[in-house]
């Protein structure tokens, strides 16, 4: 046992260190009752080695897991997220923790404002989750500048395939709007000169009360949040005059969205509905228009030239006719 200690104090020393303790490795085993329990043993001092081996250079790296009051631990500068506090993913994750404990470290670097802080690059569900259970925070501590601590954030959303466009969007626009450089936005998003721009640009088209109360809208992609930032510059007043806001607040996002873009749609006006009128002997002489509740009779005045007249001087005789087969055969009308 003293000699795995001597060894494993080895590999955790300095290199200077270490070559003063070599003769400890190098002392003669005392004889064991196997030698196959001596194997066994060289082995598993030989594990015992590698793994100190690769905790000193994580060490070194300034690489390695801490445990973290929770209420020390800031989220990141910039939110990448709308509504992943409040889902059933969420409640699940907690519970998961709660049983089994936190499986994987989240990221995080010492807080610019306090020294005895740290802010999230990524793991804001997990931080959350250990927050609410008032467990400490396992966390990776690194030395972070604001674009490397982004794109962390960026890549570690961008490998769960989570994101949805406008929370991809409106991340992008805050960080530019934070003074990040687009070299930097491109390498979090993974996305092209050409795409971000298209993202930055619809995000900042929206109004933020709008995107908030839609929320991500998973199943939203970029072409409908386009036709929807196109109907709003052509509405004018508040998106809210146009959208019944109770029934809004009682639907998921996607189905938020869709009523959205439903209310702000212009609705089309219905073709007319046309009845051509003809003689016993088949010559059109007249035509009944019906749209939007009105009824116009057009009367062809070169094959019925009188009927015009006719039709104005006995229109009240009509509509006479009219009431009384109401009152003697009442009808149900369409509404």
């Amino acid at each position: 046992m003293n000699k795995r200690r001597d060894a494993l104090k080895a590999m955790m020393t300095p290199i200077n260190e270490a070559s003063q303790n070599e003769h400890r490795l190098a002392k003669p085993a005392q004889k064991s009752g196997s030698l196959k329990a001596m194997g066994l043993s060289l082995q598993s001092l030989s594990d015992d080695a590698e793994d100190a081996q690769a905790l000193r250079a994580q060490l070194q790296s300034g690489e390695y897991v801490i445990d973290i009051e929770p209420g020390l631990v800031d989220v990141s500068f910039i939110r990448d997220r709308l509504d992943d506090l409040d889902t059933v993913d969420f409640e699940e994750l907690k519970a998961s923790i709660a049983e089994h404990g936190q499986q994987v470290p989240i990221l995080v670097r010492p807080s610019p404002q306090d020294a005895d802080r740290y802010q999230v690059a990524y793991g804001h569900r997990r931080l959350a989750a250990l927050q609410a259970l008032g467990r400490p925070v396992k966390a990776i501590v690194r030395d972070l500048s604001d674009e490397d601590l982004i794109v962390a954030q960026g890549k570690e959303n961008l490998e769960r395939k989570d994101l949805s466009f406008i929370e991809r969007a409106l991340f992008a626009a805050r960080l530019e709007a934070h003074g990040i450089e687009r070299h930097a936005l491109m390498a979090a998003l993974s996305v092209h000169k050409g795409n971000l721009s298209t993202m930055i640009a619809v995000a900042n088209s929206l109004p933020l009360d709008l995107i908030q109360a839609v929320g991500a809208a998973p199943k939203v992609g970029r072409p409908r949040w386009e036709q929807l930032s196109q109907l709003l510059q052509e509405t004018p007043g508040s998106w809210k005059e146009r959208v019944d806001m109770q029934r809004f607040m009682r639907l998921d996002s996607d189905a938020r969205f869709a009523l959205l873009l439903k209310s702000l749609t212009p609705k089309r006006k219905a073709a007319p509905s046309v009845y051509p009128l003809k003689s016993s002997a088949g010559v059109p002489f007249a035509r009944i228009e019906q749209n939007d509740g009105k009824t116009k009779v057009t009367v062809d005045e070169a094959t019925a030239p009188e009927f015009g007249h006719y039709l104005i001087t006995h229109l009240p005789e009509i509509y006479a006719a009219y009431l009384r087969s109401e009152e003697s055969e009442p009808r149900m009308r369409q509404l």
